[in-house]
């Protein structure tokens, strides 16, 4: 049997890693400045996390979820402390679509309407209502578009409310930073502007941290920049450091009803210890305040480098933007100077490092971006 070809793959595979680097399966070392597409957060093969794992595994590997299973409140209460929504309810699943999918699905719950706002350039996952509100005609099925939607432009408050006011818009979903669109941030009065209309309308405030949350950012979430609380969180990427995760954060507003979701694999025993030994991890190593500090040094070094036309981001998400196409030098990053980054549309560089990146590390990175422009 042949793998569905759906990915263009460079030709190398990894085989192990440590920290901030991974070396191939001939043993060349390379720099992690991508973390696996932000899965990557306390770093490869920390000692801590490995243990969790399989400790958990010598008891007991997976049991339903029509037991009770103490791992899961554990996670809750520990989650809800570090992020400051203690307050809010807990759904586990397994990826950040399923995560967006179930939002979407309680908004409707919520509130009995249909349609859905989001923005143009989001990414919100590629299943059924989570493909449907990105922004990216190629990847939506005719399967796909049993509901309506309506894609506009950050950063335009009226635009939205004239949307609302409506009275058919269930949610509204945007990212706290767009990451497949090219490290885009919305303003802070926009999102200011979005909760105080969703409230006044009565609709669904969904935040997607899948990619800028879990201290990514410099804080744990990128709306937290903000100051307003959204009426529901998804999050996966980084909350289990590589393990399959997601998860949906769930105001209290929100009834729970029997049967309004389910979950085979969610908040199994193995995805619950790993995720509680992230977050004992970013606390013991102090890893958000990590991630502003050598995030903020970056962005100051990028700065010296001639020929960047922009530089976009928070923390350790970082869009680096130039006039030409970057394939090339995305090539020459990885198999010239051996160092793993992302890439976002044609013109942008993409940086979604472990959070445990050292400044040493950020200088190494500053120094072969120079090398691969012929500085």
């Amino acid at each position: 049997m042949k793998l569905f070809d759906v990915y263009p793959l460079f030709d190398m595979e990894i085989a192990r890693g440590k920290g901030c680097r991974v070396w191939d399966a001939e043993g060349n070392e390379y720099l992690d400045l991508y973390g696996g597409h932000a899965v990557i957060s306390v770093g490869h093969g920390h000692l801590e996390y490995v243990a969790a794992i399989t400790n958990q595994l010598n008891r007991l590997g997976f049991y339903s979820n029509y037991v009770k299973n103490s791992l899961q409140q554990e996670l809750a209460d520990r989650l809800g402390e570090t992020s400051g929504y203690d307050d809010y309810s807990l759904f586990l699943i397994n990826t950040g679509a399923e995560a967006n999918e179930n939002a979407l699905k309680l908004a409707s719950f919520h509130n009995g309407r249909r349609r859905v706002v989001t923005f143009r350039k989001s990414f919100h996952g590629r299943t059924s209502a989570a493909v449907r509100v990105t922004d990216n005609p190629a990847i939506i099925a005719p399967v796909n578009e049993g509901f309506p939607v309506t894609y506009l432009p950050f950063n335009a408050p009226e635009l939205v409310e004239d949307e609302l006011k409506k009275g058919d818009v269930s949610s509204v979903i945007i990212e706290g930073i767009q990451g497949v669109g090219g490290i885009q941030l919305p303003d802070d009065a926009f999102l200011k502007s979005l909760r105080d209309l969703c409230t006044q309308y009565g609709v669904c405030l969904i935040l997607d941290e899948i990619q800028s949350g879990y201290g990514r950012s410099g804080r744990f979430f990128a709306h937290q920049y903000v100051g307003i609380r959204p009426d529901i969180i998804t999050v996966a990427k980084g909350i289990a450091n590589g393990f399959p995760m997601g998860a949906v954060l769930i105001s209290p507003m929100f009834k729970p009803v029997y049967g309004m979701l389910g979950t085979t694999f969610g908040g199994n025993h193995l995805a619950c210890a790993a995720a509680i030994s992230v977050l004992d991890i970013m606390k013991k190593e102090r890893l958000i305040e990590n991630a502003a500090r050598v995030g903020a040094y970056l962005q100051d070094e990028l700065h010296r480098i001639p020929g960047i036309r922009e530089i976009r981001g928070k923390g350790l998400m970082i869009g680096i933007d130039f006039a030409e196409p970057v394939k090339e030098l995305r090539y020459r990053l990885l198999f010239g100077e051996r160092v793993f980054t992302g890439i976002a549309g044609t013109h942008t560089i993409r940086l979604l490092p472990p959070l445990c990146l050292t400044q040493d590390e950020a200088a190494d990175f500053i120094v072969r971006l120079r090398r691969a422009l012929g500085l």
